[in-house]
C-alpha cells in the first residue's frame, strides 16, 4: 500500500533521497524533493541538505504559494519548479529534481534524449525533451518546466539536470532512474558505431499502448488513439531507422572508429581480461574498455 499519511510520507521521503544518492543520482548539495501531503499543503526538502544524509528535520512544509507553515529552515531555493509541476498538474503527486551525470552529459554534447529507441521507455515515458538553459531557481525556468509537464512526466534541463513527477514518490524515481538507464545504453551504443530508433509504426504502438495502460499527463493520454500519438516528428519520420544510422550518428561514432583502426579483412579479438559479458566476441579492446566504463564495470 502506498504511503498516505505525513508521517509516511515523510519516511518515504527520506528513503527515496537516500536512494537518489545511493543510485549517483545526485551528490553533495544538489537537487531537491518533495510531495503532496493530504489537504493540499506539500512536503519538501531544505535548502542546502545533503540528500545522502538526509534526517526528518531537515523537511519543511509549505503551501502552494511556497510559504513555510512548519519545519526549521527555508524550504529548497528550487521549490518554484515543484510548485509549477503541481499548478500544472493536479494528478502529481511528487516531484524529483537530480542531477543524473549521464543525462547531462548528453545536453552537454548537444545530443536529444527525445528519441523512440528503447520499447520500455516508450511504453513508460515517451520521450524526454532537453528544455532549453535558464538560470536555476528563476521563475523563467520553473514557467518552461511547469508547461513541458502538461504533456510529458520526464524532462532535461539544459546543463542543469532532470525534472521527474509521479503519482507518488517512487513512481518519480522510478521514471528518473529510468533516464539515467536509457542514457547509459544510448551511450554504449554510440560508442559502438550508432543508435537505432525503432520503426515509426513499432513505437506509437508501443506509446499508444503505455499511455492506455500506464497513464501519463492527462493532455498525452488524450492522444492516445490519435495518429503518432503524443510523439515527437523525431519518431514518426524515421523511415528505415531500425536498420540504417543517421548521419549524426556516424559522425559521433567517427573519433571511436579513429581510435581502433581495423586492419583490412582482419577483426581484432576482444582482450582475454575482458569481464564475461561486457566484451563481445570479436570487439575491438578500445571500445569494450570505452563500453565498461560506461557500464561502471571499469
Amino acid at each position: 500500500m502506498a504511503p498516505s499519511s505525513e508521517r509516511e510520507l515523510r519516511a518515504e521521503l527520506l528513503r527515496i533521497s537516500h536512494l537518489c544518492y545511493e543510485r549517483h543520482l545526485l551528490v553533495a548539495l544538489d537537487g531537491n524533493l518533495s510531495v503532496r501531503l493530504p489537504g493540499g499543503l506539500v512536503l519538501c526538502t531544505q535548502a542546502g541538505c545533503h540528500k545522502g544524509l538526509l534526517v526528518d528535520d531537515e523537511l519543511v512544509v509549505i503551501d502552494l504559494e511556497g510559504k513555510r507553515v512548519r519545519g526549521a529552515g527555508a524550504p529548497t531555493s528550487e521549490m518554484a519548479m515543484h510548485l509549477a509541476c503541481y499548478r500544472s498538474r493536479p494528478d502529481v503527486g511528487a516531484v524529483i529534481h537530480a542531477h543524473p551525470p549521464l543525462c547531462i552529459a548528453f545536453t552537454l554534447a548537444g545530443r536529444s534524449l527525445a528519441r523512440c529507441v528503447l520499447p520500455e521507455v516508450v511504453l513508460t515515458l515517451g520521450t524526454v525533451p532537453t528544455l532549453a538553459y535558464a538560470t536555476t531557481g528563476t521563475e523563467l525556468l520553473a514557467a518552461r518546466v511547469g508547461e513541458a509537464m502538461l504533456r510529458h512526466d520526464a524532462v532535461m534541463l539544459d546543463r542543469h539536470g532532470a525534472v521527474c513527477a509521479g503519482r507518488s514518490l517512487r513512481e518519480a524515481f522510478c521514471r528518473l532512474e529510468t533516464m539515467e538507464h536509457m542514457a547509459a545504453i544510448m551511450q554504449a551504443a554510440h560508442t559502438l558505431g550508432a543508435v537505432r530508433e525503432l520503426p515509426c509504426d513499432e513505437a506509437v504502438k508501443l506509446r499508444t499502448l503505455g499511455l492506455e495502460r500506464y497513464g501519463g499527463p492527462p493532455a498525452a493520454v488524450a492522444r492516445a488513439r490519435q495518429p503518432g500519438a503524443d510523439l515527437p516528428p523525431a519518431c514518426l519520420t524515421c523511415a528505415g531507422c531500425e536498420h540504417a544510422p543517421s548521419a549524426a550518428d556516424t559522425a559521433f561514432a567517427a573519433p571511436v572508429a579513429a581510435a581502433a583502426p581495423r586492419s583490412a579483412g582482419r577483426v581484432p579479438a576482444a582482450p582475454t581480461s575482458a569481464p564475461p559479458g561486457l566484451a563481445p566476441q570479436g570487439l575491438d579492446g578500445e571500445v569494450a574498455a570505452a563500453v565498461r566504463r560506461v557500464l561502471g564495470g571499469g
